[in-house]
């Protein structure tokens, strides 16, 4: 049987392999690495093709493809999201990508994205937080202690300096999971029993739920001048954490903005309600924050481009690490008008 080509091997990089990855690398660095992909990548936001994610709804959830590419490499995210899934013991999201050569569309890189999510959405955060939080803010409040939870307060940590994360979940069991799992990480952590415990004397307030229905996780009278929210959890139609009074009192920061008026807290403005694209923000063509009262709101719903930037941190970590197996992906007969010799000569 005709053995495959290097050229039609295609680096998978599995969840084990992920894993090991983020351990041979070190997790605070790794968001670092990460944050310096999607950062670098932000600055050349118009070179990159845009669209909204292209969604498929049900009662149940929402399966979705993430695609852009910037000329020379393509890239797309198969994700869903049904919150509940965590009842039946199964994962609220999982994600796959990919990665391909412009040039000739031959795929160069699959890989699991469930954890690779987690941690490009981390990374996201604390690098938009790093632009638009209050200076010297050391004190988060984590309002949903999911599956998003730690690696939200790890990157604040290794890219903003955060000191200090206050924690509160309806489920008290989720709170206890995420005290246990950044314990021995160097912060000081806070187990709340109400979200207005917890957002004393933060900074920087962070809204992770799942839930998808329009819900208020924070009221107007819980949020205080000077404060950057990073609100995460809405994500699709139909699904928000903040009550409207708080987006009219914040300059609001948002990805693209054609997806973000669909899917973001802003679904419940006005649709010329003004919003500044977080791209103008990192390269100077717009202001971040200018106060020290001023209210930032990221209105985060994740973009292509976010996991573009990860997939290709990833692959290049590849070759120095070989924490991937070659995949026998792509048919390619010796003669590529004959596909079908191919496959006849398999038989012997």
């Amino acid at each position: 049987m005709t053995q495959p080509s290097d050229k039609a091997l295609v680096p998978f990089v599995s969840v084990d392999h992920m894993m090991r990855l983020i351990h041979h690398i070190g997790i605070e660095p790794m968001l670092r690495g990460l944050a310096d992909y999607i950062e670098a990548d932000f600055k050349r936001w118009e070179l990159f093709d845009k669209t909204p994610r292209v969604a498929s709804h049900s009662a149940e959830g929402v399966i979705e493809l993430m695609p852009t590419s910037d000329g020379e490499v393509y890239g797309f995210k198969y994700v869903n999201g049904h919150p509940k899934n965590t009842a039946e013991g199964l994962q609220t999201v999982t994600a796959f990508g990919l990665l391909a050569d412009v040039g000739n569309g031959y795929p160069v890189l699959l890989s699991e994205m469930t954890i690779l999510t987690a941690m490009r959405t981390a990374a996201t955060s604390a690098m938009v937080a790093k632009h638009l939080a209050p200076k010297g803010a050391d004190t988060m409040a984590m309002i949903g202690n999911g599956a998003q939870s730690e690696f939200q307060t790890l990157a604040m940590k290794a890219i903003c300096g955060l000191k200090s994360v206050r924690l509160y979940d309806t489920d008290p069991a989720a709170t206890a999971k995420c005290a246990a799992n950044l314990a021995g990480h160097g912060l000081n952590v806070v187990a709340c029993d109400t979200p207005e415990d917890a957002i004393q004397g933060a900074q920087i307030l962070t809204t992770c739920t799942a839930d998808k229905q329009y819900a208020t996780i924070l009221t107007d009278n819980m949020v205080g001048a000077g404060v950057h929210i990073n609100a995460i959890g809405g994500d699709c139609p139909g699904k928000t954490e903040l009550a409207p009074a708080i987006l009219h009192r914040s300059d609001i920061f948002v990805e693209f903005p054609p997806q973000t008026r669909i899917e973001g807290e802003i679904q419940q403005l006005a649709p010329d309600h003004p919003v500044t694209e977080l791209w103008q923000v990192i390269t100077g063509a717009a202001a971040g924050r200018t106060s020290d009262r001023q209210i930032t709101l990221f209105d985060s719903v994740g973009f292509a481009i976010e996991d573009f930037s990860a997939l290709r941190y990833l692959r290049d970590q590849l070759p120095a690490t070989g924490l991937y197996h070659p995949l026998d992906l792509l048919a390619d007969p010796d003669d590529p008008r004959d596909l079908f010799g191919m496959v006849q000569r398999a038989a012997s």
